[in-house]
């Protein structure tokens, strides 16, 4: 669970980029962020794994049943402790073109062992055979010694949710996983992004209302840095227009 309290971010002139954004998200929630461009989702999205640390408010994250940690105050020792609990599934996949799927795979769990050990011993058999069973369920079990180079653009997310789901987290951030896919393999994704949000709580910065409508369990629209909606995925027209404004008409194709 993660619960953000009162969050603001300020530019460098003092303009509001975030004011007082506030929510909760539990196990077997699958929250989307939505928003025209600019208005805060990807800013709001960074603050949950402090990759942008907020000038205002609480974000506590549960590290263990009842263990909450501020990740927006902690130590640089804590926070690493704490983004190994966070899996996050990026636009661009971020995987090591040359390495194998499986070598792509394992790396989700590089934080949590001795750089000494990273370096000199790598991962265990035991290690190997988990990784596996992480791309088994995103059905990439055959591509394991393949070059991630070779792959498509939805097999190399699908190693990218292998990776999130090897790590073991408690939180996964999904920052616009569907941007580059064709229709089709967008929805292979989402399909699997919320096959996970059943066991681990997901949230995700998207561009497609029709997407989160159909997948997310909820969703939370931000607009010039503020939520405008907490609720329920189906938003009718006149929402989403007054979330979007002129974006609405090129977003209504996904």
């Amino acid at each position: 669970m993660i619960e953000v309290q009162n969050i603001s971010k300020f530019s460098k002139s003092g303009r509001k980029l975030l004011n007082n954004i506030s929510f909760t998200v539990k196990k077997g929630e699958f929250v989307g962020i939505l928003g025209a461009s600019g208005a805060g989702k990807t800013l709001t999205l960074r603050t949950l794994n402090r990759l942008l640390t907020p000038d205002e408010g609480v974000i506590n994250f549960e590290m263990s049943p009842g263990i909450f940690k501020n990740i927006s105050s902690v130590s640089k020792k804590e926070l690493r402790a704490i983004r190994q609990k966070i899996g996050v599934i990026f636009q661009g996949y971020h995987l090591i073109q040359r390495s194998t799927v499986l070598e792509n795979v394992l790396i989700g769990r590089i934080g949590s062992i001795s750089t000494l050990r990273s370096i000199f011993y790598g991962f265990t058999d035991k290690e190997a055979a988990e990784a596996m069973v992480a791309l088994q369920e995103v059905n990439m079990a055959e591509f394991a010694n393949q070059k991630v180079a070779s792959l498509s653009g939805g097999e190399k997310q699908r190693v990218a949710i292998a990776r999130a789901i090897f790590q073991n987290p408690s939180l996964v951030l999904a920052d616009e996983p569907i941007s580059n896919l064709d229709p089709s393999n967008a929805k292979l994704i989402m399909k699997l992004i919320k096959a996970l949000s059943d066991q681990i709580p997901v949230i995700g910065v998207f561009h497609q209302p029709l997407m989160t409508a159909k997948y997310c369990t909820r969703v939370i629209a931000i607009k010039e840095g503020q939520i405008v909606y907490d609720g329920h995925p189906n938003l009718s027209e006149e929402q989403l227009l007054d979330i979007y404004g002129l974006e609405l008409e090129q977003l209504q194709q996904f």
